[in-house]
Order: C-alpha cells, then structure tokens, then sequence
C-alpha cells in the first residue's frame, strides 16, 4: 500500500476555484444584503470609508464584522468535523462527538449564572451581563471536556470507538447539567443563554473576529505537518503503525488540533449545528478520490456554508433574524438522513 498522496487529476482542478469564487459571492451577497435595505452605491460608499454615518455604522460595525467571524468560525467548524471523521472514521462525528460543545454550553451557563444572577440578584440589564468574556470562558469549557475525554479514554486504551463512546455518554451529562441550569435559572435573562446555545452571529463585533484570528491561523498553519499523519490515520492503527506512523501521537496531536478549533469557535458563535458534519461530507463527494483537495475543499466550503446560512436567517427572519444554528440545523438534517441510510 502506497501512502504517497494522490494527484490532483484534471477534472478536479476547477473545484476549488469554483468555491472560492462562491466565497467571495457569498461575501459580497452578505455585505449589500440585509435587514435594512441599504442602496448598493451606499454600500460601496461605506466600504471606501465615505457615505453617511449610518451606512458606515451598518456595513462596517455591523455587518462586516459578523461575516468576517462567520467565516473564520465555519472555517473552523468544518475542519475539526473532518479531523474528527478521519482519526475516529465515524462519518457522524462533529464536534459534539468529544464534548466540547456541551462543555462549552455549560461553562457559559455557569459563567453567568455566578456572574449576574448571583451577584446581581435584583438587576435585569441585558448591558451588564459580561458578553464579552463568553468567547474565552466557552472555549476553556470546551477544552476542558475534550481533555477529560481524551483522558477516559488513554487510560481505558485510545481507540476510536472508545473516543465516541465517551463522548456521547459526557456530553450527554454536560448537556443534562446545562439545560437543568437553565430551567431551574427562571429569570428573563436567560434569553442570551439560549440565543447562544442556538448558534448566533448575532452582535458579533470586530472583537468576536480578533478572538477566532489567532486560532484559524495556528491551525491552517499546522495542515501541513499533519497532513501525512492524517492520511495514514484513515486507516486502522495496524496498518499506520506499519508505515512507521508513531499512532498515539498523532492521533494526540489531531484530536487536540480539532479540539481547540471547535472549542474557540463554539466559545464565540455557540454551538452551530451540522457544519462540521455536512461539510466533510460535501467535500468528499466533490472531490471524488481527489484527497488533497478534502482539506482545502472543507475549508472553503466550511466559509460559504456559515456566510449563506448567517445570511438566510438575516433576510428571512427580518427584525428578529433567525440564528444561523437553527438554519444549519434545516439544511443539515436531509444530509444526516441520507448519511445515516448509508452507515450500516
């Protein structure tokens, strides 16, 4: 068996310029499009740093913004799904798989629990819950639950069944916990919990974009030195380790890598449904036997998935939008059927 990574044949080539054109399509359609309906010169106004205060507030506060973090976080969405899927070779994964979500979701719980019910019993100011800290507080959560998993797991003897196995039975108990929380919580506040929890791009600001940076390029940065591990970790662990791939490692090395993604990602958007299940997916049916062009493919498609999806809920929900979780969930479940059809 060869592990030399296979050529891009001639048929694939025009794939991936395709979606990064649907890329930039997709931008351009989120940036004049929108609650307000903000003439195109207005717009292109803003963008140049002119036009009324109003259209600059909207195009360069608003809207620019939480694209530019839509697109860093399905960026990261996608690729931990498909590190995911390749090292514990269960189509179904996601993020969820390892917890972090549903740590995620109950740190964040926890956090404003302590933070403003308590501290603040008698205040219901949506201004003084501490927004800003949401981001670290949901990545340190889901961190968390994916090493407390990652340890279960080594010491039970690491294997991708029990990987699975562990974390759909935390997760389930971190979920259980968080959502316990929040019934027993009652108080009116409770609605910015479960904005988050349902995946939102709403009130994302340049600081959401600024947090996510650091994180999408350490790991764009570390493709190219798991890229030969990840394809070896396709395979069973006999036959990786056959190759002289040092398994434990990099299989260490991978889950961390799409634990941190996920992790940062869920910390600033929430957790947001389906993209890291569907996009994998989408990728490899696109890009046929063509493996060096899943990891770019994801990627990119990972970007366009969370800017069209932001940018349904955006026009269709009108004033009140719908978060982009519940529209991920909608296009994800017909692919989740069709998947499941196939595992056997």
């Amino acid at each position: 068996m060869s592990t030399n990574v296979p050529a891009i044949g001639r048929p694939s080539r025009w794939i991936l310029p395709a979606a990064a054109g649907l890329v930039l399509l997709s931008f351009v359609a989120a940036i004049f499009l929108g609650i307000v309906d903000l003439p195109a010169r207005d717009v292109l106004s803003a963008l140049t740093g002119s036009g009324s205060r109003e259209a600059r507030s909207i195009v360069l506060d608003i809207r620019l913004p939480r694209i530019v973090t839509g697109i860093l976080a399905g960026m990261q969405f996608a690729l931990a799904g498909l590190l995911l899927q390749t090292i514990t070779r269960n189509p179904l994964a996601d993020p969820s798989l390892m917890g972090v979500s549903q740590g995620a979701t109950l740190t964040v719980t926890l956090f404003l629990l302590f933070t403003v019910y308590l501290a603040h019993p008698d205040s219901y100011s949506v201004n003084e819950l501490p927004i800003a800290w949401l981001p670290p507080m949901g990545m340190l959560g889901g961190m968390v639950s994916g090493g407390i998993i990652y340890i279960l797991a080594f010491r039970l003897g690491l294997s991708p069944l029990r990987i699975t196995l562990c974390g759909v039975a935390i997760g389930a108990v971190l979920h259980a916990i968080a959502i316990g929380l929040i019934a027993g919580w009652g108080s009116a506040r409770i609605e910015i919990i479960l904005e988050w929890l349902s995946g939102s791009l709403y009130a994302r600001t340049w600081d959401h974009a600024l947090f996510l940076l650091p994180f999408t390029l350490a790991g764009l940065a570390m493709l190219p030195l798991i890229y030969r591990p990840l394809f070896l970790l396709r395979f069973d662990a006999a036959v990786a380790r056959s190759f002289g791939l040092s398994y434990r490692w990099q299989f260490s090395v991978v889950l961390l890598v799409s634990c941190a993604l996920a992790a940062s990602a869920v910390g600033a958007v929430g957790p947001v449904v389906f993209v890291g299940l569907i996009v994998p997916h989408l990728s490899r049916f696109l890009a046929g036997r063509h493996f060096p062009l899943v990891l770019p493919l994801t990627i990119v498609l990972g970007a366009v998935i969370v800017t069209l999806g932001d940018l349904i809920g955006r026009v269709a929900g009108g004033p009140e939008e719908v978060p982009i979780g519940v529209v991920t969930a909608l296009m994800g479940v017909p692919v989740l059927l069709a998947l499941l059809r196939k595992v056997p």
